[in-house]
């Protein structure tokens, strides 16, 4: 009996924390691989777009690299999407931006209405970075076998607020409770690291491969 081996692929364009996702994936088990081709992503049952660094900079690599269509296109054939931190963030219609004393939008990808926002000047250290919870919003394959109030690993300055929050599949309290996941139909996204938040993170990234593509 022969049986297909599910192919994930990390969208590479120059930024984003491409090998510890590709390694937490690998000691899973599932068959991965990082590439900057489009037809590859193109061919994959399932894709991963990861992100860190600045809104602008990862938006300009991902159209210089071709992959603005192929993101867009994976998105409408319904095959399992994931996110991970800026790979959020870039699903959303725009950021704001600050450089120095300039403020500027950045267009994101649009796929889904809503904007990410920085967050407000505060006694609380921005950019967060460390561990924090999740308050789960509604259940999604993802989060599966994963406890309300789990603790995660979160490194970023800004956040995505949906227009609709009813894609909405967790938040996080950062002074706020803010949208730190989403989920609609095949795609699914989180602010935080999965693969750096330990086996809570190993869990979720099993729950994304064991999805049928």
């Amino acid at each position: 009996m022969s049986f297909k081996i599910t192919m994930i692929a990390i969208i590479d364009y120059g930024a984003g924390n491409l090998k510890s996702v590709q390694k937490a994936f690998a000691a899973l088990g599932y068959s991965v691989v990082v590439s900057h081709e489009p037809q590859v992503i193109l061919e994959a049952d399932k894709v991963v777009l990861p992100g860190v660094g600045a809104f602008t900079k990862c938006m300009e690599n991902l159209d210089k690299a071709g992959m603005v269509p192929v993101v867009k296109e994976v998105v409408r054939s319904g095959r399992p999407f994931l996110g991970i931190c800026l790979g959020l963030q870039m699903l959303f219609e725009e950021s704001a931006e600050v450089f120095g004393e300039q403020k500027c939008v950045n267009k994101g990808l649009g796929i889904f209405p809503g904007k990410v926002l920085r967050f407000p000047v505060s006694e609380l250290k921005v950019p967060q970075i460390g561990w924090n919870q999740i308050q789960i919003s509604k259940e999604i394959p993802l989060l599966h076998g994963v406890a309300d109030g789990s603790f995660v690993y979160f490194v970023h300055s800004y956040y995505v607020k949906p227009a609709d929050s009813q894609i909405t599949a967790c938040t996080t309290p950062y002074g706020f409770d803010y949208c730190s996941g989403i989920s609609h139909d095949n795609v699914t996204a989180f602010q935080f690291h999965p693969e750096k938040s330990s086996q809570i993170g190993l869990k979720i990234l099993k729950n994304f491969g064991e999805l049928r593509s």
